[in-house]
């Protein structure tokens, strides 16, 4: 797995699309936040950052969502690494691991570059305001690792690049969240708490607030799990031509 996962990280390390598509979005936030300077507040920076980094789990998510799940499926390298002998439940969870690690950065550096571009339009952020930032970053963080996990279900059950992207889309931009939710508060209003959004929301309470955090991360961990063990068995029945 070590080796596999080695592999991986020089392969996106090296994608310089990557580097391109980011930094674009940094130079298309920086121009939004010179535009917006004149309005801003003691507050801005924290509402700001929970109005933008929602769409964190879909653009920058969905960009290494492509680069890590998608490009397997045109390059068509699964067919070679499980022709080679790679276990593919390895594969699953070094695709897994490798997404974690890599969304970890970029939200990361999410809050750096938020708060930085305030600092520098003279609206230096507190402590508190770090605080809320970052855990918003960790929330969203912590949606884009879900969804890459529940659309690699769809990844290695029909191994279709366009079903991947689309499932990781319609998951990142709500749209089966707001299905499922409209869903439940008609049919068991209880569960919507326990959706991943839900689940993630919690964790962000416990992160900010007093609220109890041990429950949602122990679901949240469960999610992943259950989500690995689904693309296992989906992998393991799909048939491969070599």
């Amino acid at each position: 797995m070590l080796r596999l996962l080695r592999a991986e990280m020089y392969r996106l390390v090296r994608k310089k699309s990557l580097y391109l598509a980011f930094g674009g979005l940094v130079v298309a936030y920086v121009a939004l936040a010179v535009v917006r300077s004149g309005g801003f507040t003691d507050a801005s920076a924290a509402t700001d950052a929970q109005t933008f980094f929602w769409l964190l789990p879909g653009v920058a998510g969905g960009l290494l969502f492509a680069a890590i799940y998608a490009d397997d499926l045109t390059s068509k390298s699964l067919i070679t690494l499980v022709g080679h002998g790679t276990s593919k439940t390895v594969i699953v969870a070094t695709k897994l691991v490798l997404m974690a690690v890599s969304s970890l950065i970029v939200f990361g550096l999410a809050p750096l570059v938020h708060l930085g571009v305030y600092a520098a339009l003279g609206w230096p952020p507190s402590p508190a305001t770090w605080h809320i930032v970052v855990a918003i970053a960790v929330r969203y963080w912590l949606l884009a690792l879900g969804f890459a996990a529940l659309s690699g279900i769809v990844v290695y059950a029909f191994q279709k690049v366009t079903f991947a992207v689309v499932a990781y889309l319609l998951l990142a931009f709500s749209v089966v969240t707001g299905l499922l939710t409209m869903a439940l508060n008609t049919f068991a209003p209880g569960l919507v708490d326990h959706l991943l959004s839900g689940v993630t929301l919690r964790v962000f309470a416990g992160l900010t607030t007093h609220t109890p955090l041990v429950a949602p991360a122990v679901q949240y961990v469960i999610y992943l799990i259950a989500a690995a063990i689904v693309s296992v068995v989906a992998f393991t029945r799909k048939e491969m031509e070599f």
